[in-house]
């Protein structure tokens, strides 16, 4: 087979159709290669680019190697494209155009186009067309391949293009795992020893690198085998050494797995139940009780902050979830197993790892809210649908994480029986969830927009004083609004003078 390889590489006679292009992305090729060739610069299409277009996949990147300095050259390029430009790396001179549709990453290359070629990670990403034939003068077009990528490609493979790919750039680690699960691909046997020999280098890697390709991860729809292939490969510990001490951590016997693999299934629970992969322990019925709208679909693909959505963060939120069980274990006299106060402990180690790892306060905020509260929608009733009083604090102490905790809580139970799933308990859940979630939306709509009684009202009619007491009772009054208990402003006022009456 690598014979085979090396001799279509060789041949070098592929033909890359530009025709396999979108149009609108031609169109913007068209453009650029017009403006380098006025410049005499030498250009050609590059990497992921190349590669999606020959799997027939839809791309919004385009990447491009230019033989000058893409520092300069990107905000010139950008203003005839009248579009904004951002300067990527400035020690590597990468720049990138942003249009309506389309980003256009620039980076600069010397020597040939095959030596560029020869310091990139995988041979998927090792080709290149010339941009100047392919959109300007419209001749059939070479596909530049010297180590048999499209060979690779046919193959569903992902391979180094050199021995030392790794140790150059260790963040490649995790582009090799990301690349192999988006794409269905297997990682080569050789590239799968090198990553091996190089995991620890992991930990190494800035934190701003190493969170852009933990979301790009998290994007796929198969994120616990992904955790799965990591852990095998070294790397998965290597970069969150905090996970350590969950393996072969016993849980109570409702527990199918340890807390680690536990944790990692928790992943896939949640790609099952926002609809976005599978669970191999049930079949689709026990889907069909989660609640679910196209509304719910598109509240889980919001934006959170750069790169990251809150389907990504709730993944990472099911990885971590019980990351201070370890260190909360403890027995009962009658030997009862019990990991107390693990969700609040964990929400702080959450912390440290997610700043450790650069992610934006918005971030870091939103994971630590549904790790601390993770059990909270089981607890807020016994064997009955909770109060409205009671989802009312809920949402307000889980506060931006509230519904992300209840599918959160879902994802935990799945991964808790595994296959050993209790239908009525599954069923009642999901009832559970269905019911806070209906509430929270009535409560929301009553309470949100009245505000019955203020901080003056409680000052003039009652003569009370600043202080903290004016903030509890307002809190009350909101609580009760929510729960449908006061509906006017003078039955606030009531509840506020029997509440002051009570306090004397």
């Amino acid at each position: 087979m690598e014979n085979n390889r090396e001799q279509l590489s060789s041949e070098n006679s592929v033909i890359f159709d530009k025709d396999l292009i979108e149009p609108g992305a031609l169109s913007v090729l068209k453009c650029l290669a017009s403006l380098l060739e006025v410049q005499k610069i030498q250009a050609y299409l590059v990497g992921g680019f190349v590669r999606d277009v020959l799997l027939g996949r839809d791309t919004a990147d385009i990447d491009i190697a230019v033989k000058a300095d893409a520092g300069q050259i990107t905000p010139w390029l950008a203003q005839a494209l009248r579009s904004k430009w951002v300067l990527l790396d400035e020690v590597n001179r990468v720049g990138r155009i942003i249009l309506d549709d389309w980003t256009v990453d620039v980076a600069s290359f010397t020597g040939t186009i095959e030596d560029d070629l020869a310091r990139r990670d995988f041979t998927i990403n090792a080709m290149a067309v010339d941009l100047h034939q392919l959109a300007v003068k419209g001749q059939d077009t070479v596909l530049i391949d010297p180590f048999g990528g499209r060979f690779d490609l046919d193959l569903g493979i992902i391979r180094i293009v050199t021995d030392t790919v790794f140790k150059d750039d260790p963040v490649r680690l995790l582009r090799a795992v990301r690349l192999a699960a988006g794409l269905g691909f297997s990682i080569d046997q050789k590239s799968q020893i090198e990553m091996l020999k190089a995991d620890e280098l992991i930990a190494g890697v800035p934190g701003e690198r190493v969170r852009e390709e933990l979301l790009r991860l998290l994007d796929s729809s198969r994120g616990g085998q992904i955790f799965e292939d990591m852990d095998r490969l070294g790397m998965l510990t290597a970069l969150i050494s905090e996970l350590v001490p969950l393996k072969g951590i016993a849980q109570p016997q409702e527990h199918h797995w340890d807390v680690f693999i536990h944790s990692i299934n928790t992943v896939s629970a949640v790609d099952f139940i926002l609809r976005q992969g599978v669970w191999e322990h049930q079949d689709a019925a026990i889907l069909s009780l989660v609640p679910w709208s196209a509304e719910t679909a598109q509240y889980f693909d919001q934006p959170v902050s750069r790169g990251s959505t809150r389907r990504s963060l709730l993944k990472l939120a099911a990885l971590l979830h019980d990351i201070a069980k370890p260190q909360t274990k403890t027995f009962d006299d009658d030997g009862r197993m019990r990991f107390l106060g693990h969700p609040e402990d964990g929400a702080e180690i959450v912390e440290n790892i997610l700043e450790r790892l650069r992610f934006s306060t918005k971030e870091v905020k939103l994971v630590t809210l549904m790790v601390k509260y993770h059990l909270r929608p089981t607890q807020m009733s016994q064997h009955t649908m909770p109060s409205s009083r009671a989802i009312y604090r809920y949402f307000r102490d889980a506060g931006d994480a509230g519904i992300d905790t209840l599918y959160l809580s879902l994802a935990d139970h799945l991964a808790t029986r595994g296959p050993d799933l209790i239908q009525p308990e599954w069923h009642f859940h999901t009832q559970l969830v269905a019911h806070v979630l209906k509430e929270h939306l009535h409560q929301t709509k009553v309470a949100g927009p009245i505000k019955l009684v203020d901080g003056n009202d409680l000052m003039n009619v009652f003569g009370m004083k600043p202080g903290a007491r004016i903030g509890k009772l307002l809190e009350e009054i909101r609580e009760a609004q929510a729960a449908g208990e006061i509906t006017t402003r003078e039955e606030a006022l009531d509840y506020i003078r029997k509440a002051l009456t009570t306090d004397l």
